[in-house]
């Protein structure tokens, strides 16, 4: 239900999800081969107890999906846990939601920005301060 709601929402505005595996797969991420192309795939199926059920809701769903080690995400849900940040932009910051658990499981959302670098002297775009530009 939860995979069905979020692809019906992004699948339209062309946002691909990627799904962090859990049960002693945490570093494998579920995603649609087309979204990542030029990425080495790793040979693994998420199952219930060996993925977690997102992730093998995505993998059965998804047209053609492939398993990844690395990806830098722009925004993420991290349900019940499962320590998204790996798989997130360097600087991640918390996105506060009223919804905080889906059934027990805790709910924490981040979104990401560029880094400021360079110091007190340096001078800074912006309106990159919240995000990253739309191209």
């Amino acid at each position: 239900a939860i995979f069905e709601g979020l692809q019906s929402v992004f699948k339209p505005l062309g946002i691909y999800i990627a799904a962090q595996c859990c049960e002693h797969l945490n570093r494998a991420i579920i995603v649609e081969h087309k979204a990542v192309p030029n990425a080495e795939i790793v040979n693994v199926v998420p199952q219930p107890k060996a993925g977690g059920s997102f992730a093998t809701a995505c993998y059965s769903a998804f047209e053609q999906p492939v398993a990844i080690e690395h990806i830098k995400a722009d925004a993420g849900l991290d349900i019940g846990g499962t320590l998204i940040g790996m798989h997130l932009k360097e600087v991640a910051v918390p996105v506060h939601m009223q919804l905080t658990h889906i059934g027990k499981a805790i709910l924490i959302a981040a979104r990401t920005r560029p880094k400021f670098i360079g110091g007190e002297r340096a001078h800074y775009d912006e309106s990159l301060k919240d995000g990253y530009p739309n191209f």
